[in-house]
């Protein structure tokens, strides 16, 4: 199937010629040396001592910091150990004595270890072994 021609359109001949007169354009553009260079191919400019341990000293500098940054950031994510969360033997102590309470049912005992009878405290309270018989 062929395209119908249109006079809007420009021809093939045309759009060839454009494009060669382009070409040339380009290459002429490319030619020409710019002052820009990668900094890879620069020659490079020498230091003086002073320049140099200045840098060297900043870089040192710049390179203790983040480690520091970096231990603080591990010793913040590691577990702490149960004896520093607890400072002494007594809190430790008692924490333990209130954790044997929470997950017991001693709470819910009067103080003669009798258990008040199912419903009377508006709970129903499962039956124990030592309830029966």
């Amino acid at each position: 199937m062929t395209t119908p021609a249109n006079p809007q359109l420009p021809g093939l001949e045309d759009a060839l010629a454009r494009a060669r007169a382009a070409t040339k354009e380009m290459a002429a553009a490319l030619a020409e040396p710019s002052g820009w260079q990668p900094i890879w191919k620069r020659p490079r400019t020498p230091k003086s001592k002073a320049a140099k341990k200045k840098e060297l000293s900043d870089q040192r500098e710049r390179f203790q910091d983040a480690g520091k940054r970096r231990l603080a950031a591990a010793q913040s994510r590691r577990p702490r150990s149960r004896q520093s969360r607890i400072g002494n033997a007594a809190a430790r102590r008692d924490a333990r004595t209130l954790s044997r309470v929470r997950h017991s049912i001693a709470w819910l005992r009067d103080g003669a270890g009798h258990r008040p009878p199912s419903g009377a405290d508006g709970v129903q309270h499962p039956v124990a072994m030592h309830d029966i018989g």
